[in-house]
């Protein structure tokens, strides 16, 4: 047990594996996350869903939990944002039920394979936002975050549930910026805490590189079906380019975009393909179904591993430092010749 029992390290995570190495000319697998903003299990039970149907295909998935979604909302003063008032927030905190969901879905999650990542807390974006904040802000960001996950027992008083079966000090390798605001301060601050990768850009489909000393895995630039430009791979963006309800075919279109993306991958370069989520039923729930679509499509073919970032991040830690260069080099949709050596 950990602090006030609400985390207990119960040492490897189920179901973990260790990375190999690409051999000499090897191709890559296609490697694809599905992640999820803000994760909580609130009245949609989406969190919950989801977890399940990864189990079924076989995908681990990174939960990005926002820090307040485990804090009642009684309890919200102990929230201090920084250049906010105490207990502010951009977004709602739970009731005492959803948070008890929420972290029973924490838990079995992570017993699944899947990781705990975060997407910080008070979700402040424009011009008095997170994008205003220094490392030192963000790193009191990100240890408040920390604290409400491994002292839910005493901001709740459920001394009697389960404590989370991790060590958060060691699950908490990266996270995504609310709004992809403030990363470069972010990432300072999150490498001087343990970090390992960030994924709060905009980028596109290449092999990661570091970046302030962390694997950079930012969402990508897709193409957007029956429109001249790409689109961010995230349910959000698709639903902001769209015309406002989403209109007919709204959730075929993503879905269209993101198999697109995954195919000019697949039969491309292999970069890692990387999905971002909301638990949200935005215009009755079509992008969730078109998430559930690619995952049941894409997780079940060949040389395809449908990872969180951890798992992305530790295989990509292990191979050969020439050999990830030589991937860096291969443009969007190239299939070399031969692949590196």
């Amino acid at each position: 047990m950990i602090g006030d029992g609400s985390t207990a390290d119960t040492g490897p995570q189920p179901g973990a594996r260790r990375p190999s190495v690409l051999a000499p000319g090897q191709r890559p697998p296609q490697f694809v996350v599905f992640s999820w903003d803000g994760a909580g299990e609130d009245g949609n039970r989406l969190f919950s869903h989801f977890r399940r149907l990864g189990a079924r295909y076989g995908a681990t998935q990174t939960f990005f939990l926002s820090g307040l979604y485990v804090l009642p909302k009684s309890q919200r003063m102990r929230y201090r944002p920084p250049g906010h008032a105490r207990g502010a927030s951009d977004i709602g905190l739970f009731r005492p039920a959803d948070v008890h969901r929420t972290l029973d879905e924490v838990r079995a999650a992570w017993l699944a394979g899947n990781e705990i990542g975060t997407h910080y807390n008070g979700h402040f974006c424009g011009a008095t936002g997170v994008n205003a904040w220094s490392a030192a802000q963000w790193r009191a960001e990100i240890r408040q975050a920390k604290w409400f996950v491994e002292h839910w027992r005493t901001t709740t008083g459920w001394t009697g549930m389960r404590p989370l079966p991790f060590d958060y000090e060691k699950e908490l390798i990266g996270g995504r910026t609310p709004c992809l605001e403030g990363r470069a301060a972010a990432r300072a601050a999150g490498r001087s805490l343990g970090f390992r990768y960030d994924s709060s850009g905009n980028g596109t489909q290449v092999w990661p590189d570091r970046t302030q000393g962390l694997w950079d895995v930012p969402l990508q630039r897709l193409p957007m079906p029956g429109r001249p430009f790409e689109v961010l791979s995230m349910d959000y963006n698709y639903m902001a380019n769209q015309p406002k309800g989403g209109g007919f075919g709204a959730g075929e279109q993503m879905r269209a975009s993101l198999m697109g993306g995954f195919h000019r991958a697949y039969d491309g370069n292999r970069a890692p393909l990387i999905i971002g989520n909301h638990f949200e039923q935005w215009n009755g729930g079509v992008y969730m179904d078109a998430v559930e679509s690619v995952m049941r499509t894409v997780c079940r073919k060949p040389e395809v591993r449908c990872v969180s970032f951890r798992h992305l991040v530790d295989w990509l830690d292990v191979q050969r430092p020439h050999v990830l260069h030589e991937l860096r080099k291969l443009p969007v949709g190239h299939r070399p010749a031969r692949w590196p050596r």
